[in-house]
């Protein structure tokens, strides 16, 4: 690459990070303003998965109760993400919708109506967790040690709910309104704090307290909370395509039905999918707190890895909802198309990769031997179905920009409680493969969301659905 085109590389990439108030994503090439959209929704996702690797990365040091702790607790609050993602898919749509159309107070009340149904939401998720935590973990099948580590850290991350929804509301409403840069910036300063507190709050650095396991909930929280106060500043006080007034903070009763209305689907789609892996964490706990760890290491790897692919998909949600909103429903399925075509290589190469470095890749993690074996078994088998996931994720995100969010709930519920749970339940249990059978069950269910995504996707009645 000559010297100009790494100069035009670096201006165009700058470019994107910088974010421009005044581009519109429904004109020009689909190229061009997918990569722009892109690159920050890329750093975003990444960011935000940046803070479930961290908190293993540390607590790995306190040993396999803390390790299974985290996992445990994250696989019942991937619950509460569910509903946070469902919301933001909604949030997105209609602002995303609005924008496309031109009319930018009507995206702002939106915007509006989705913070109060945010908060409702914070609040029984957090007391319910405040209250119940020894039960979550006790109902999850943790062992005796792992609660007496853990309920504390339990009780933290549900108690600071509201720190996940916010996030993930505030950050939507950017996304659908184009400002995907702002978005990225408050991930980055909620990160950069959770990485300079968990060591410190976990292990006693310096002046801090020695909290362990608790210490990364704590980290986690504030750095969360921080960024949220970050892009309500952005979000009220200007500075992106929205703006809140006094007024868009009323409640609409009629508005905030319609957004919990299409959000519905959204919710129900992820509950689906991570109802069914709290069932799959329970069926590797009959094998141990190793297993366990193996398995949330492998995940956690593996969620990294594609955060590109989950970029792309978020722009694909955000570009589709925008030129359906515009009345150019063709341009919004070339760009999937494009997306999902770049996607898919992306995810053939590290699924090569990450098979040829499993190991490796998991003794940053842990040296414990039967952890470190769980975590490579796992992540082989799930990279076989990469590519198919890359297909699966561009077009699923699609069907949720233009709003129907129901679609994909539906291939969800055929995946994953069909296909999946059935599988995992009889290969690990019945037929004595172990943990192993969950894995392969894992990859088949993968496999079939792309392909039956890309099926219905192609049928483009989703052109039609109205948000």
């Amino acid at each position: 690459m000559t010297t100009a085109r790494i100069k035009n590389a670096w201006q165009f990439f700058r470019e994107a990070l910088a974010g421009d108030t005044e581009l519109n994503y429904t004109e020009g090439s689909i190229a061009r303003v997918t990569v722009l959209l892109a690159i920050p929704m890329i750093l975003e996702m990444a960011m935000e998965s940046i803070f479930a690797v961290v908190d293993i990365f540390f607590v790995a040091g306190l040993g396999t109760e803390a390790v299974a702790t985290v996992g445990l607790t994250e696989a019942v609050i991937t619950l509460l993400y569910a509903v946070a993602i469902g919301l933001s898919m909604g949030a997105t749509a209609m602002v995303a919708r609005r924008i496309g159309e031109k009319d930018r107070e009507a995206a702002s009340l939106a915007a509006g109506q989705a913070l109060w149904v945010g908060l409702f939401v914070s609040l029984v998720v957090g007391l319910t967790g405040i209250l119940f935590a020894p039960d979550i973990l006790r109902l999850m099948g943790a062992e005796a040690a792992v609660i007496d580590i853990g309920v504390n850290y339990t009780r933290i991350m549900f108690g600071g709910s509201f720190s996940i929804v916010f996030l993930f509301l505030v950050n939507a409403i950017f996304r659908g309104a184009g400002d995907a840069n702002l978005a990225m910036r408050a991930l980055i300063l909620a990160n950069g704090i959770n990485i300079a507190l968990d060591p410190c709050l976990i292990y006693g650095w310096g002046p801090f307290p020695e909290l362990g396991v608790t210490g990364a909930a704590v980290a986690t929280n504030t750095g969360r909370s921080i960024g949220i106060l970050y892009g309500l500043y952005y979000l009220c006080g200007g500075g992106g395509r929205i703006r809140l007034q006094l007024q868009d903070m009323a409640l609409k009763l009629g508005l905030a039905w319609a957004l919990v209305r299409i959000s519905l689907g959204g919710v129900a789609q992820y509950l689906v999918a991570t109802a069914s892996w709290v069932f799959l964490v329970q069926i590797v706990a009959d094998f141990g707190s190793a297993a366990v760890a193996g398995y949330t290491i492998s995940v956690r790897i593996i969620l990294f890895l594609i955060l590109p692919v989950w970029g792309l998909g978020n722009a694909s949600a955000t570009l589709v909802g925008q030129n359906l909103g515009a009345g150019m429903p063709e341009r919004a399925e070339t760009t999937v198309w494009f997306i999902a075509r770049y996607g898919s290589v992306y995810m053939a190469l590290t699924a090569t990769a990450l098979w040829l470095f499993a190991r490796d890749i998991a003794l940053w993690f842990t040296t414990e031997p039967e952890t470190v074996a769980y975590a490579v078994q796992s992540m082989r088998i799930l990279s076989y179905g990469f590519v198919f996931w890359g297909f699966g994720i561009a077009v699923t995100q699609a069907f949720n920009g233009a709003g129907d969010t129901m679609t994909p709930t539906w291939i969800n519920v055929f995946c994953f409680w069909v296909v999946q749970v059935p599988m995992a339940y009889v290969l690990a249990l019945m037929l004595g493969f172990g943990p192993a059978g969950v894995f392969w069950a894992v990859f088949v269910s993968d496999m079939l969301i792309g392909i039956v995504g890309v099926l219905l996707f192609r049928r483009g009645t989703w052109k039609q659905r109205l948000v």
